[in-house]
């Protein structure tokens, strides 16, 4: 199995107990989705599968794993802060309609007034908004993800028209 057969779902939080229980910490939106036989932990730039005895999902994107041979807090310890991915066969379908902030990520950037900001890097949760992250010359860029400040979405050549506030642009550019 190699990373690009496999999708990122969270890391390895920290043990719990010395019987080897360990905590994933979910960065996959759809967790409670998700099949659990077998987690590739990713030691040394290589997945390594571990199969899953039981697991306790929580509703805060945590979950508690016993993992087959890792019955001692010491065998355990080795794969704390470690990606753990699943295979792409394992991908919950979803709903094609079922259009996200975080399907945003790739997409080209369009200002109204600045033009060609760039490609949106990663898009961030906050408590009350979405805030996208753009490679903008080098430097990140951040505007929230609002019905106001979204002109219109191309899914089809994944670029997204935006009107930022006045001035937003020119702070990243570091203009006195």
């Amino acid at each position: 199995m190699t990373i690009e057969q496999s999708f990122y779902i969270g890391y390895i939080t920290k043990t719990r107990g010395l019987k080897g229980e360990v905590q994933l910490f979910f960065e996959f939106e759809d967790y409670m989705d998700l099949e659990f036989d077998v987690l590739f932990v990713e030691v040394n730039k290589k997945l390594v599968p571990y199969f899953v005895d039981t697991i306790k999902l929580q509703k805060n994107s945590t979950a508690y794993l016993n993992l087959e041979d890792v019955d001692h807090i010491d065998k355990a310890q080795v794969i704390v802060k470690k990606k753990v991915y699943l295979p792409n066969d394992k991908m919950p379908e979803r709903d094609p309609d079922d259009f996200r902030y975080t399907d945003l990520i790739g997409y080209l950037v369009i200002d109204e007034n600045e033009g060609e900001l760039g490609e949106i890097t990663q898009v961030q949760e906050l408590p009350q908004q979405f805030m996208a992250s753009v490679d903008f010359n080098g430097q990140e860029l951040l505007f929230p993800l609002n019905d106001d400040l979204i002109l219109g979405i191309d899914a089809e050549e994944q670029v997204l028209e935006v009107e930022l506030p006045e001035g937003l642009v020119d702070l990243y550019r570091g203009e006195e």
